[in-house]
């Protein structure tokens, strides 16, 4: 996430969209990961493969905000695979595979700008692993931190405003863990907060003011947030209306809105964000995403919402307006997914 660019949309109810852009999606069946064009119109035709594909099941993908680069996760070693990127002519040649691959199968992968770096969680301790990044590709691994998350890292999310912070979404209790984060990589833990998780942290995020992490959950109420200083501290009251099922994705609109995809229709729950609490969760799309949601992302600018889930068309992606809430969903993209497990946007076309 960009804190300069969401910081500022964060104050207004809904930006100007980006005429030109792109949505990467890492897919649970071969090529593993696909990309199209992204305009107001929606989807493009779909961007030719990469050369030389991700082995096996994609479990997550980001584009960098610059959208110079593409990242997926996956199932099989080397567990995340990095592309160049273009807006023009779509994948470049594969990059290298870092010397010191992830422990095991990919499934949360972020990138962050400022300080050119790059984490990965993954199944089997030290749950994370964290890389710089740079035009040339991966450099050495960074030090796991002293500190391990405590279960398989099932979401991450990195922030930079001012400073640099990481959270990790994970399988056994505390179920998130947060770091201070730079360009030499992990920082000493923080405190746990005193109203932890109920359950399995799936999914991440922190809004672009750092003023809340927010949390998808396996357990009811599958949602959950906290004041951010800089660690998580005090938790908000749980929404009026919980979602209806296991939380997977979780991600942010600026500071504005809060939402996580998760199973059981409607397969998506968005909530305005209020000091100290959630407000009254927005209406449910008028078209629903058609199976279990697998994972939610805005584009940096805010003003698209994107599910990925498990029955076809696998992706169904919405006008969003802060204050509204859903517009009326795009058209399907001509080439479908099999299950979009992780989608990104850039706002850039490079």
């Amino acid at each position: 996430m960009s804190s300069i660019i969401l910081g500022i949309i964060a104050s207004a109810g809904a930006a100007a969209a980006p005429t030109s852009a792109a949505i990467l999606l890492s897919d649970d069946a071969s090529p593993y990961v696909l990309a199209y064009p992204w305009s107001a119109s929606g989807f493009g035709t779909k961007y030719a493969n990469p050369a030389t594909l991700p082995p096996s099941t994609g479990r997550a993908a980001t584009l960098s905000i610059s959208g110079n680069y593409a990242f997926v996760a996956h199932s099989t070693t080397p567990f995340i695979t990095a592309y160049p990127w273009s807006g023009s002519s779509g994948f470049g040649t594969k990059y290298s595979d870092p010397a010191n691959t992830p422990a095991s199968t990919g499934r949360a992968v972020a990138h962050e700008e400022t300080t050119s770096t790059i984490a990965v969680g993954h199944s089997i301790t030290p749950y994370v692993t964290g890389y710089p990044w740079s035009a040339s590709g991966f450099g050495t691994k960074f030090s796991n931190p002293a500190t391990l998350p405590a279960g398989t890292g099932n979401g991450v999310t990195i922030e930079y405003s001012g400073a640099g912070y990481i959270g990790v979404a994970h399988s056994s209790t505390p179920f998130m863990s947060t770091y201070p984060w730079s360009a030499s990589g992990f920082g000493t833990k923080y405190a746990n907060p005193a109203s932890l998780p109920n359950g399995t942290g799936t999914g991440i995020d922190v809004d672009s003011s750092f003023n809340s992490w927010g949390l998808a959950m396996s357990t009811n109420p599958y949602i959950a947030r906290w004041t951010a200083q800089p660690g998580p501290t005090t938790k908000s009251s749980d929404p009026a209306t919980s979602p209806t099922g296991n939380g997977s994705g979780a991600s942010w609109r600026g500071a504005k809105d809060f939402g996580i995809s998760h199973a059981t229709s409607p397969f998506v729950s968005i909530y305005p964000s209020r000091t100290g609490s959630f407000g009254t969760k927005y209406s449910n799309p008028a078209t629903l995403p058609t199976g279990d949601a697998l994972a939610i992302k805005f584009n940096p600018s805010g003003v698209y919402v994107a599910i990925g889930h498990n029955v076809s068309p696998g992706i169904s992606v919405y006008p969003w307006t802060t204050g509204t809430g859903f517009g009326t969903k795009y058209a399907n993209p001509a080439t479908l997914p099999a299950a979009a497990s992780g989608v990104s946007f850039t706002d850039t076309a490079t």
